[in-house]
């Protein structure tokens, strides 16, 4: 594994930016982002044995397990850190289970020479609402681009509800709602908290960064506290 190989865990709402910021590393570094939400897809497509057992649950009308997941999630970790990229964790890990199969794996011998990091992107509430009620996201399923119907935004479309990626039509999440957003906001904000305090209970440091602000702004921040330039 080269040792310029890095991992970054993303922990923030909906809405703070982490996705963007996750795609301007893609194009601008070559960085690779986890989502286990295409991974599992992509298991169930090519009917692996962890697809099968995905599909098999989702049919159930069950939860994917956690063992599932963190299994799912190693062999991909494995092979990225193996080809020595730097990989981003938006989503992953969704709670302390979690975070200590991820601890366990990459304290593994062969991973232990790869930095880590924890950035939270600390953001309002209100905030979060605001953007959440006044976004598109592309139905393409294999796109799934997010935009900001924001006068003045980076992230609003060059065309009124089309993909600029692809070009296909954009969509408003039904529960993107005050309401709904603020339901969702409670749940993230319990399992943020316990992530957070295990990370710093292991003498771990969360470098935060004002999502707050501007994408160009918030991704300026993100490099500079992630010691971009050194990787």
């Amino acid at each position: 594994m080269s040792t310029k190989s890095s991992v970054f865990v993303l922990i923030g709402p909906p809405g703070s930016g982490k996705g963007s910021v996750s795609g301007l590393c893609i194009k601008e570094f070559g960085w690779k982002q986890l989502s286990t939400g295409n991974l599992c897809r992509k298991h169930i497509a090519q009917q692996t044995e962890i697809g099968k057992q995905i599909d098999f649950v989702l049919k159930s009308g069950k939860l994917v397990s956690d063992d599932i997941i963190v299994n799912m999630v190693n062999q991909w970790l494995a092979e990225q850190l193996d080809l020595g990229e730097t990989v981003i964790l938006d989503g992953y890990p969704r709670n302390v289970a979690q975070a200590e199969a991820l601890q366990r794996f990459l304290g593994q011998k062969a991973y232990k020479s790869a930095p880590f990091h924890v950035i939270e992107f600390a953001i309002p509430d209100s905030v979060v609402v605001d953007r959440l009620c006044r976004r598109a996201i592309c139905e393409n399923r294999d796109c799934q681009t997010v935009y900001s119907l924001i006068e003045g935004s980076r992230l609003r479309p060059k065309k009124e509800m089309v993909c600029d990626e692809c070009s296909s039509s954009l969509d408003v999440r039904p529960d993107d709602t005050p309401q709904a957003v603020k339901e969702r906001l409670k749940v993230y904000h319990e399992h943020a908290q316990a992530l957070l305090s295990f990370y710093r209970e292991r003498g771990l440091k969360v470098l935060e960064v004002d999502a707050s602000k501007p994408l160009n702004d918030v991704f300026d921040s993100f490099k500079k506290k992630a010691g971009v330039q050194d990787l």
